[in-house]
């Protein structure tokens, strides 16, 4: 059988704790921010993590993370 091939791009997005979950960065925080409370933007930069109803469809793009 050929080896699966990972998706780089989710690859790029997503790394694995040391519990096996899956952490992201939230959306919202590149451009516009002007609009947008300090409280807001501060939450913004803590990372988050994958919810699990979408962990069963990373863990099938990223089979070797």
């Amino acid at each position: 059988m050929p080896k699966m091939k990972t998706s780089r791009a989710a690859a790029k997005r997503f790394k694995l704790t040391g519990t096996g979950k899956l952490k992201r960065n939230k959306a919202y925080r590149r451009h516009i921010l002007t609009k947008k409370t300090t409280k807001n933007k501060r939450n913004l930069r803590k990372a988050a993590m994958m919810d699990a109803s979408n962990v069963k469809q990373m863990k099938k793009i990223l089979p070797y993370l």
